[in-house]
């Protein structure tokens, strides 16, 4: 029986906005993706870091961006939780052959090198921040298509680390949309990927087996086990990070070149900077250095 007054229809709270983050608020949380992942937020990109948390704190059921915070750093769970939240905030758009610049660089590189001394030491390449893994799915189609114009079946091998485990989950189902591919030339995507009848495309396993994937923070790269590298590839990544930062990140990456090694890094992304065995190389559409063999 009713009183002939009209029930009202509570407003679940997941849909109402939550509160404008004050300064206080977001220096903390300023200050805790610095201290972990060295990623820099400026005040201009607060609605970026409000907008991402707020998702994530309907998602468990938060409404205080202090009570969120308090879980991430020290609850039960944090450590999932956190790795959740740096998927939300590190995890860029990307696609395939996205700076074709770059990518022919590396592809002279390699038909430049001496067949000899491919056969003696098979290449390795190493894509920093590699997301989702196209950059290192790309780098492998280059690196294989290098080989076969000098008719060498010789083995090489990529690695992809990022800080972000969902991200490197999908890099190596190696399944992408057709979005994905839009800089990618018809011969590449008949030879290197398997089209799906759902429009989705496949890494072909012969190519896939040359990419193995492994977190890693850039904090940490004193600790990686990635030495020796004849080409490592780090795009953008940098424009994340304080000037001083930058510097210390590509020192260490200098430091894992094998001598002859290729470094190609984001233009734009480091200016004022050298190293005592790194030689730029000549050119204004690619940043990019070659390392000294000292025997030389």
């Amino acid at each position: 029986m009713t009183n002939g007054t009209k029930k009202s229809t509570p407003t679940s709270w997941n849909l109402q906005r939550l509160p404008e983050m004050d300064d206080v608020q977001f220096h903390q949380w300023q200050q805790l993706l610095e201290s972990r992942t060295g990623m820099t937020l400026s005040p201009d990109r607060r609605s970026f870091l409000q907008a991402n948390l707020g998702i994530r704190m309907r998602e468990v059921g938060c409404t205080d961006y202090q009570a969120y915070y308090e879980r991430v750093v020290s609850g039960p769970g944090a450590v999932i939780e956190w790795t959740v939240l740096v998927d939300r905030l590190t995890v860029q758009e990307t696609r395939f052959f996205r700076d074709p610049d770059a990518f022919r660089t590396v592809a002279d590189y390699v038909v430049t090198r001496a067949p000899e001394r491919l056969r003696r030491e098979p290449l390795e390449a190493w894509s920093v921040g590699c997301s989702t893994g196209e950059e290192a799915y790309t780098l492998a189609m280059v690196m294989r298509s290098s080989l076969d114009r000098l008719k060498l079946d010789i083995y090489f091998g990529v690695t992809g680390s990022d800080i972000s485990q969902p991200a490197l989950a999908k890099a190596k189902r190696g399944l992408y949309s057709e979005r994905k591919l839009v800089t990618t030339e018809p011969a590449l995507r008949e030879s290197f990927f398997i089209r799906h009848p759902d429009n989705q495309f496949e890494i072909d396993p012969a190519l896939r087996e040359r990419v193995c994937f492994a977190r890693l923070n850039v904090l940490e790269l004193q600790n990686a086990p990635m030495h020796g590298m004849d080409i490592i590839f780090c795009q953008n990544l940098l424009i994340y990070f304080r000037r001083w930062r930058r510097r210390e990140i590509v020192n260490h990456l200098a430091d894992r070149l094998a001598p002859g090694g290729l470094l190609v890094l984001g233009q734009g992304e480091l200016t004022d900077w050298q190293h005592p065995q790194l030689q730029r190389l000549p050119s204004e559409r690619v940043l990019a250095w070659l390392k000294q063999n000292p025997g030389r």
